[in-house]
């Protein structure tokens, strides 16, 4: 395992994070693939094993469930200070909005709600999960930043947005002095490249660590053509943003299986391989100990110039699917432009 500052920041962190969806109780996931709370710690105590010191989570994964078996497992196989962990926190809903909740409350109580779940006095990144196009950009950021200077995370984060949309709240960070986004979370893989459009180049330019989500995009990219498993069969989400481009997306797949083939690996170290190369930190999740290793082996993986033209010559533009489908739909209401009539 290889590791690199994540974007200014001083935290050091393995270049594969560990995903932590997949992890949560039985009977409050929505996921029927998530794995109970004796294959969580193994799967963590491996993962720590190989190298992997940074781990994602999230309230909204099980009802917080994810969240305490990680708490409890880094508890018991490490040092607080030897793990970087993130977590996130979704935007207000109806009801905090009728109840007159404002976003700095808002995000106090999600932070705490975090924390406790953890078991922690701190998280090392907290993500903004989705853009809130019902809270004003500044009670967002001045709430964050409030959670920062209680020393509740170190720093922030960001999932699922616009290249605008970061570049415009850490405009506003630096003019009034609060923390600024170090990182952005989204959807970036071998089938769906859509961020290298804006978002990588505010990324270098502004020195902003992506850490992609869906790596392996459902487990289309790590399976050869024929196969399944419990999770691309039952994954009705993963269909959403992939069933729609599967022919067209099925090319580079096949050229995936045909390296790995080729190079005597897995086609989970291919893909992976292929986001290391773009300097970025996949976010990959494991919901099993054998997973563990092909994201140790990836870290090492090397792909020439020549194979990585390869796996990325067939690719064409792709529609925005899934939540930033939605996030385009809220935007284009927040501009007054959905349906607007012609003028």
């Amino acid at each position: 395992m290889k590791y690199i500052k994540l974007g200014t920041s001083d935290l050091k962190v393995s270049n594969i994070c560990m995903g932590c969806m997949g992890f949560g109780e039985a009977g409050n996931g929505q996921h029927s693939w998530t794995v109970d709370e004796t294959h969580s710690r193994e799967i963590i105590r491996l993962g720590l094993e190989s190298g992997i010191n940074f781990f994602d989570t999230a309230p909204v994964y099980q009802n917080g469930t994810s969240e305490q078996f990680l708490g409890r497992a880094l508890r018991d196989y490490t040092k607080r200070d030897e793990a970087v962990v993130a977590t996130k926190f979704l935007p207000r809903s109806q009801a905090d909005i009728e109840a007159g909740i404002t976003g700095q409350k808002y995000i106090e109580r999600m932070i705490n709600k975090s924390l406790e779940n953890l078991g922690m006095d701190y998280v090392d990144l907290y993500i903004y999960h989705m853009w809130d196009y019902n809270t004003p950009l500044y009670d967002i950021m001045e709430g964050l930043d409030n959670v920062v200077k209680a020393g509740k995370a170190r720093y922030i984060g960001i999932s699922n947005c616009y290249a605008y949309q970061l570049a415009k709240a850490n405009a506003m960070a630096e003019k009034e002095g609060f923390s600024k986004f170090i990182s952005v979370q989204s959807h970036y893989n071998l089938i769906f490249r859509e961020e290298e459009r804006e978002m990588a180049k505010l990324c270098r330019e502004d020195e902003i660590a992506m850490t992609p989500y869906s790596p392996l995009a459902g487990g289309r990219l790590s399976k050869r053509p024929g196969e399944t498993s419990k999770r691309l069969s039952e994954d009705s989400y993963a269909r959403l943003k992939y069933d729609g481009t599967a022919e067209q997306d099925s090319i580079i797949i096949n050229r995936a299986a045909e390296l790995a083939d080729k190079k005597g690996v897995s086609m989970t170290e291919i893909s992976l391989a292929w986001l290391l190369k773009k300097s970025v930190i996949p976010v990959a999740g494991a919901t099993a100990p054998k997973h563990i290793d092909g994201l140790a082996k990836a870290a090492e993986l090397k792909l020439s110039d020549d194979e990585t033209a390869y796996l990325e010559e067939p690719y064409i533009p792709h529609r925005l699917a899934g939540v930033m489908a939605q996030n385009n739909l809220e935007s284009a209401k927040e501009k007054h432009i959905w349906f607007a009539p012609n003028r």
